[in-house]
């Protein structure tokens, strides 16, 4: 018989937290990933500040970069960027200081590797879709590409658009917002090494 560790809420607790690491918990399996590459940290801070800009101007909600969010007792995740209702985080914010419920836009920057690309694509969009987020963007900066996947109501998460360098980020979530994808991507190489 083979046994498969599950891994919990409680179990993240051991870790340190002055290590080089993130820690996730995907449907109860440990995920382990360094620090991100600096390309991948400028474009995830460019589309926080495009968000927040858009926040300041327009008083919705809050744009964040790296939230805990833990969903449930073995979803436990840090997505690169959320935006979150001012609803939902009346809501969702526990004293922890942890999310405690999907925001409303999740955004993932790709790392390089199999399993982290794996991780982004797959198991991450099937969380992110069955616990509700209404909509989930998957940035890939060396192909200076923006997936835009959006609930279909029961649970998923179906892809809507690839947008490529020229276009400009919009959602329906955040009236008025426009990001061009030229201003998130610009001066980033492209097959950056580690790709």
């Amino acid at each position: 018989m083979v046994t498969v560790e599950r891994w919990t809420t409680a179990d993240l607790e051991r870790f340190p937290d002055a290590d080089d690491l993130r820690y996730e918990i995907i449907q109860g399996a440990l995920h382990v990933t360094k620090a991100p590459n600096i390309y991948h940290q400028i474009v995830a801070s460019r589309i926080v500040a495009g968000l927040g800009a858009w926040c300041a101007a327009h008083g919705h909600g809050d744009a964040i970069a790296t939230p805990g969010i833990i969903l449930d007792d073995d979803d436990n995740l840090i997505p690169d960027v959320v935006w979150v209702s001012a609803e939902r985080l009346a809501t969702a914010l526990r004293p922890d200081g942890k999310l405690h419920a999907l925001p409303e836009l999740v955004i993932e920057v790709l790392s390089p590797g199999t399993a982290n690309v794996q991780r982004d694509r797959v198991e991450k969009l099937a969380v992110y879709g069955r616990q509700g987020a209404a909509e989930y963007w998957l940035v890939d900066w060396p192909q200076r590409t923006l997936e835009v996947y959006r609930s279909d109501g029961a649970g998923a998460l179906q892809l809507v658009a690839t947008l490529t360098e020229a276009a400009t980020v919009q959602s329906p979530l955040l009236p008025g917002f426009a990001q061009p994808l030229a201003a998130i991507f610009a001066g980033i190489p492209a097959d950056a090494d580690g790709w």
